[in-house]
């Protein structure tokens, strides 16, 4: 049985992990029949969204690990904590947290960096070429994690694009629920939510990476 780490940046899309994606990506992954573990940084998060009205409260802070453990009933681990050999591939679910918490290209843009933690983990998948699925705003992280002209897609923003590619990847445009795969580096991306209109249209491209990755591995 296949044992998958999906890492999560909180819980809401606008200051963490996007929910019905988070969701969605534990589905796909359980109905396939593969195991999965939920991992989080233990950091401050960039700040807390009202999901209401939108208002940014400036006066709450939370923790990303601990508002990962919403979306997965407490199941949750801190990245620090990983153990490679364990797992068999990794995929990053979106929401405004992936560009806020995981690495801070909400504000910096191309100038963006992850966050040191985030990075190192994701990099020990990188390094022993397991697969990894990015969805949404995460694929912005890739060309900061793979060096050798990654690709990857958030959808056909123009801005994000070039972005991501002033960043050193080649970007690919795609639809809802298309799927892009680098074979070079085991990259699959999909754009979800920065397309979708529902629930369902967003679960079409989900399920067509968890199951790239799974076949990856």
């Amino acid at each position: 049985m296949k044992n998958i780490a999906v890492l999560l940046s909180g819980c809401g899309v606008y200051d963490g992990a996007e929910i019905h994606e988070s969701v969605l990506t534990l589905l796909a992954l359980s109905k396939a029949g593969a195991n999965y573990q939920c991992f989080a940084p233990g950091v401050e998060q960039m700040h807390v969204v009202n999901h209401l009205n939108g208002e940014i409260n400036a006066e709450e802070t939370r923790n990303v690990l601990q508002e990962s453990a919403r979306i997965c009933r407490g199941e949750v681990l801190n990245v620090q904590s990983l153990d490679i050999t364990e797992y068999d591939g990794l995929i990053v679910p979106g929401g405004f947290g992936a560009a806020k918490n995981l690495c801070d290209f909400a504000v910096a843009g191309s100038g963006s960096k992850v966050e040191p933690s985030v990075e190192a983990f994701i990099q020990e998948f990188a390094l022993v070429k397991k697969p990894i699925g990015f969805m949404c705003i995460a694929p912005v992280m890739i060309p900061s994690i793979f060096k050798t002209n990654p690709i990857g897609t958030i959808g056909n923003d123009s801005g994000t694009a070039q972005a991501f590619t002033e960043m050193g990847g080649e970007h690919r445009d795609a639809t809802v629920e298309d799927i892009i795969v680098d074979t070079h580096n085991n990259i699959v991306s999909t754009p979800a939510y920065m397309l979708a209109n529902s629930i369902a249209e967003a679960n079409v491209g989900i399920e067509k990476l968890v199951a790239k990755v799974l076949e990856m591995t």
